[in-house]
């Protein structure tokens, strides 16, 4: 026989008042938490010796195997050609007073690099006023295309002082032929590269125009213009060095203000040292112009515009 036992519920009550409250001491938080909770220090990123030294060591050696070949033909030289040092002495000389003005054929060399940017402007500005359009109604219309690659392909290839003479005898002034030898040299490759962007624009994108019914005005500012940046932005690049490479070799013939003529003048004056100046200042204001015209690509386009 199996016997229950019912207790009461204040029987329950009363042993849970009776019974002591024992405090117990709090568990020590786990090390993990604590950790997790202090502040971290931020790690700071290792020094990459090796990648910094991969940037600046290879142009360094490169100047200095340059300065080096340069100090040993200067050795070597029976013809008095000036030594890196005494260059360097020239050039301090020379830019000491950059904008000295002392008749129309005695200038500063800051003078001659002006005269000659303000050529390359007018030159290169009327090549781009009349090349990117000129482009774009190439690569639009098959027709233009036919009728102009030839002309294209015949006259790129003709060297810039062989154009001197037609605008000497067209233009009657050694200014306005340079600027017409700028602006005919230089108009090339923006014409071909626009012409190239235009014809590689993907034809859904011209099928889509056409179900919309877009105007031609459409379909050159919303479509082409943003497909074909890149591709001009190019031709712009080679076109300034271009331009830039032309103006050298007109101002040695036309004569006035400018670098090329202020190399030409100290040949004449057989003043080697501002020669050699001259080269270099021809090279770092190209460098400029490439760069910023770089600047303006990447700036403008979605891809990667590399040197």
């Amino acid at each position: 026989m199996v016997s229950a036992v019912f207790h009461s519920p204040l029987d329950a009550v009363a042993s849970q008042v009776a019974a002591p409250v024992v405090s117990r001491p709090l568990a020590p938080a786990p090390a993990a938490a604590v950790a997790a909770a202090a502040p971290v220090p931020r790690a700071r990123t290792p020094l990459d010796l090796r990648a910094f030294w991969m940037r600046v060591l290879p142009p360094f050696l490169g100047f200095g195997l340059l300065v080096l070949v340069w100090e040993i033909v200067a050795m070597k030289s029976t013809t008095g050609f000036p030594s890196p040092l005494a260059t360097w002495q020239q050039a301090l000389t020379v830019f000491s007073d950059p904008f000295y003005s002392k008749g129309p054929n005695d200038q500063g060399v800051g003078w001659n690099v002006l005269s000659s940017l303000q050529r390359v402007a007018l030159g290169f500005g009327l090549a781009a006023a009349v090349g990117i359009p000129a482009g774009f109604a190439i690569g639009r219309f098959e027709f233009l295309s036919r009728m102009f690659n030839p002309l294209i392909s015949l006259l790129r290839p003709v060297s810039p002082l062989a154009w001197l003479p037609i605008g000497l005898l067209v233009f009657k002034g050694a200014n306005p032929a340079a600027i017409w030898t700028i602006f005919i040299c230089s108009i090339w490759p923006m014409v071909i590269n626009t012409a190239v962007g235009v014809q590689r624009v993907p034809s859904d994108y011209m099928n889509v125009a056409k179900v919309l019914n877009l105007s031609e005005w459409k379909i050159l500012t919303k479509i082409l213009f943003p497909a074909v940046l890149p591709y001009m932005l190019t031709g712009v690049r080679l076109a300034v060095g271009t331009a830039w490479l032309v103006i050298v070799a007109a101002e040695m013939l036309t004569g006035g203000v400018g670098i090329g003529f202020w190399v030409w003048d100290e040949w004449n004056n057989l003043n080697v040292a501002n020669i050699i100046i001259a080269i270099f200042v021809i090279g770092i204001v190209g460098l400029v112009l490439e760069f910023a015209l770089i600047k303006l690509a990447t700036a403008f386009t979605f891809e990667e515009v590399k040197s």
